[in-house]
């Protein structure tokens, strides 16, 4: 018996980088080209090490984060925008759109294309989601720029970003951490329908071939140990998450306090179409879980979801901002090497009942 396992995205940057960085102020200059592949270099050594066999790239060249890497540095943006308050008490911010055309700055398939030269197994590749770069776009509106134009150049874009991550052979990972977000900004859930007609408007763009190679990561957030939005109930937003029309999904459980209670709700919910990758490790704790305990967390799901629709993943990324060292890059790949092994475990007994 088989269980499919896969990462999120983001892994540690060295110190070094992040030295860099931080010291030549600009993320494109050229004299970070040589840390940047070493970065990745030993990044994607490391976690074929750990057996996974669906790697990523880290995100080790996504600057600043893996909200904004794609328009970090539009000329027509102000950084005034969105507001992301986190438990931990710092805030991150989105850029505000300032003027027309709303365009990405750089696609994520450029780091797919450095990845493809170290990788020997698959590689999936995280995109931020159209909901999420929609709150670029001001509540004033923006003179001659409608937002019904606004929303147009963002579905192409997204478009055009997934279709190139696709060609070249990578699973892609739509990011929507906002999902869970948006009840706590608008408990009404007018925002989150909003999110999820705009991404099931990006979805439509794709055959159902393509979709089932196209799957959507949900989380609480997750950024020097805290989140933003864990205090909502998740029984809020599953339903409407599995209404996307995607073939995958990706949910942050290891983190929760009544796993049984979202289990039973993805249960209700999840179509026979649809696999759920459960999270069974959860980057914001500093504690390594063993790979029994990922075996009993798989096991545990196992009893609520067919087999056949399982798989096993790590809450969140480990890095979504690049600047956050909370966790340090061995502790990273303890808790994939834990979650590849007790994902093998699980699978061993499930195969044997």
């Amino acid at each position: 018996m088989n269980i499919p396992t896969e990462p999120i995205g983001s892994i540690p940057r060295p110190l070094a980088l992040l030295e860099a960085l931080s010291a030549f102020g600009d993320s494109e200059d050229p004299r970070l080209d040589a840390l940047y592949d070493e970065a990745l270099r030993d990044t994607i050594e490391r976690f074929e090490a750990t057996g996974s066999p669906v790697i990523t790239d880290g995100e080790q060249r996504k600057y600043h984060n893996f909200w904004t890497y794609s328009v970090h540095g539009l000329e027509n943006t102000s950084p005034d925008g969105f507001k992301i308050p986190f438990s931990a008490g710092h805030t991150r911010r989105m850029p505000r759109l300032t003027g027309r055309p709303f365009h990405y700055k750089r696609y994520a398939d450029q780091y797919l294309d450095r990845a493809l030269r170290y990788a020997h197994v698959p590689l999936k590749q995280a995109v931020i989601s159209p909901s999420a770069l929609s709150l670029m776009y001001p509540p004033e509106g923006i003179a001659d720029y409608p937002r019904e134009t606004f929303i147009e150049d963002l579905l192409r874009e997204h478009e055009t970003e997934v279709r190139s991550c696709l060609r070249k052979g990578a699973r892609v990972q739509i990011d929507f951490t906002e999902g869970r977000l948006a009840l706590k900004i608008d408990p009404s859930g007018h925002l989150l329908s909003s999110f999820i007609d705009l991404n099931n408007l990006a979805l439509s763009r794709f055959s159902a071939v393509d979709r089932a190679r196209i799957g959507v990561h949900t989380c609480p957030g997750g950024d020097r140990d805290s989140t933003h939005s864990a205090d909502v109930d998740y029984a809020e937003l599953l339903p409407s998450l599995f209404e996307l029309n995607a073939g995958n999904f990706y949910v942050a459980l290891a983190g929760e306090k009544d796993r049984g209670r979202v289990l039973e709700t993805i249960r209700e919910h999840l179509k026979p179409d649809q696999k759920v990758f459960v999270g069974v490790t959860a980057p914001i704790a500093p504690r390594i879980e063993t790979p029994e305990e990922v075996r009993d967390r798989v096991l545990e799901a196992a009893a609520y979801i067919p087999i056949e629709q399982l798989g096993t993943t790590d809450d969140c990324g480990f890095s979504p901002f690049c600047d956050d060292t909370s966790t340090t890059r061995d502790t990273a790949f303890a808790k994939i090497r834990a979650r590849v092994l007790g994902t093998a475990l699980a699978a061993e007994a499930l195969g044997a009942r």
